[in-house]
């Protein structure tokens, strides 16, 4: 299955391992509770998709690398402890808990979260003398002695045979106690993450030009040679930082990420041409509605890689102020219920309202440092904790500015801080509009109802914050040609059950 079809799996199987009965017991006891095994090939989201799934959920998450440990810091240290059977005292070997183990109380503390993943890559590459504890912890979920507290799930991982030579095979009755989960990569599966990823621009279209690129296992004389999504999503962060400090993206830095020198040296000679195309077509005028006859007449002639590269370009264009919209949507309508409790507050002439803005403040530091900590919150989530601790702290520094002033005029310094900062966001929304207009009305001047429209409002809906966007805030241009679309889509299907019939 590919790595969405297995996130499916996992997040049921961890639904179901919560569920409780009406005496608020776990119907599946944890004993009983299969381990998950996800098994697939190095780089294509294990890892990510765990983090994804704690943060829908909203429980914990521990991570660790079982390659790391080594049997001392897996099970604990053994120390000597008196115990006295019938009359009689012995010394019997007892051990500290587990390092694993402990880090899950930790979190809990720290998060306050009672429920969670313990989740455990590269499981089957541990060292030799960790091996038959491994084994027995997959068994029963324990480490030396301490068991893996109730409340918490254990998903693990690893990669097959052929991909590592420490791999460890399992024998029929270790599998017989776990859940086992093949991943195969998946160009299209992992395009839908890398576009709400933010991966880079350069990369989505050249993945899209060349789909059998995105990931690649090569057994070379000297070495093996290979591609991962985890490659190229690392190699996109690192473009983007070196272009905001304005360092020359080359094939030296590409062949860090990309560890196949035929494919690197192909995409660091289409980067050049993707940036060649940026600057050419000079996006921001487009997108301004000034594209000029002689920019207009360059499209048209255009081949067809050139065409996907330029829309590549306006779409990341625009999805990256649509993103900015719809995350300061989602913080501004946090940031108002907190303000509103406030309101409320100051109803009361004894409430302060600097302590009450530094508490409030202090609260939404406290609720952003758990969920980091327990890796239960995902970016957009984390992006309105921030946009509101900034809007608090902006709201203390407006009202010390006043002076010694009452509770009612304190709150229209408030409200008129909050009011301008929906007032910029509107306006925003409002450039946004119009950049999307020009667009749709710069494909059309170019290429009419070809399929380059096609090719835009098909991205535009699969990518994650278009489509959240357009759902919120609409786009008159782009439901006409999805219905467009739609139909057309609608009558191939029925010709091809009509010819089937035939």
């Amino acid at each position: 299955m590919n790595i969405k079809e297995a996130k499916e799996q996992i997040r049921n199987a961890i639904v179901a391992y919560f569920t409780k009965d009406e005496f608020g017991k776990y119907i599946i006891p944890i004993e009983k509770q299969r381990p998950i095994f996800m098994i697939g090939a190095p780089g294509i989201g294990k890892t990510a998709i765990m983090e994804q799934i704690a943060q829908e959920l909203n429980v914990g998450l521990v991570s660790y690398s079982m390659t790391h440990h080594t049997r001392q810091s897996a099970l604990g240290l053994p120390f000597i402890e008196k115990h006295s059977f019938k009359d009689q005292e012995f010394s019997v070997s007892e051990y500290t808990m587990s390092e694993i183990i402990a880090s899950v109380y930790k979190l809990m503390e720290e998060s306050g979260l009672e429920e969670g993943i313990l989740f455990l890559d590269e499981i089957n590459c541990v060292s030799e003398t960790l091996a038959p504890s491994m084994l027995q912890f997959l068994q029963y979920k324990v480490f030396g002695t301490h068991r893996v507290p109730d409340g918490w799930i254990v998903v693990t991982a690893g990669n097959p045979p052929e991909y590592n030579k420490s791999v460890r095979e399992y024998d029929i009755v270790t599998w017989d106690r776990l859940k086992r989960v093949d991943v195969e990569p998946d160009y299209a599966v992992w395009k839908e993450y890398a576009a709400k990823k933010g991966v880079h621009g350069s990369i989505m279209t050249f993945l899209e030009l060349k789909k059998n690129y995105f990931y690649v296992i090569e057994a070379a004389v000297d070495r093996k040679s290979f591609v991962t999504a985890r490659g190229w999503e690392d190699l996109s962060e690192m473009i983007k930082l070196y272009e905001i400090h304005d360092i020359k993206v080359d094939l030296k830095l590409v062949s860090q990420y990309i560890q196949n020198p035929a494919i690197a040296k192909e995409f660091a000679l289409y980067y050049d041409l993707y940036n060649k195309y940026k600057s050419a077509y000079q996006i921001p005028d487009i997108l301004q509605g000034m594209a000029t006859d002689k920019i207009i007449l360059q499209a048209k002639a255009a081949q067809f890689d050139e065409r996907l590269a330029l829309l590549g370009l306006l779409i990341d264009a625009v999805n990256m102020d649509m993103r900015k919209v719809v995350e300061d949507e989602t913080a501004i309508r946090e940031s108002l219920g907190i303000l509103k409790t406030v309101k409320g507050e100051l109803q009361n002439p004894s409430t302060n309202c600097l302590q009450a803005l530094h508490r409030h403040t202090n609260n939404e530091r406290e609720l952003l440092k758990k969920g980091e900590r327990a890796n239960s919150i995902d970016y957009e989530t984390r992006y309105a904790y921030q946009y509101t601790i900034q809007l608090l702290e902006e709201l203390i520094d407006s009202v010390k500015k006043k002076g010694n002033i009452s509770n009612d005029e304190a709150f229209r310094v408030i409200k008129s801080v909050f009011d301008s900062r929906v007032s910029s966001h509107k306006e925003n929304n409002q450039e946004v509009q119009a950049k999307l207009n020009n667009l749709f009305e710069f494909m059309e001047t170019t290429y009419g109802d070809g399929q380059e429209l096609t090719l835009l409002v098909t991205e535009m809906t699969v990518r994650y914050y278009c489509a959240k966007y357009i759902t919120k805030f609409g786009c008159d241009k782009y439901f006409k040609h999805n219905q467009t679309l739609m139909f057309h889509e609608r009558r191939k299907e029925l010709m091809d059950e009509i010819n089937s019939l035939q």
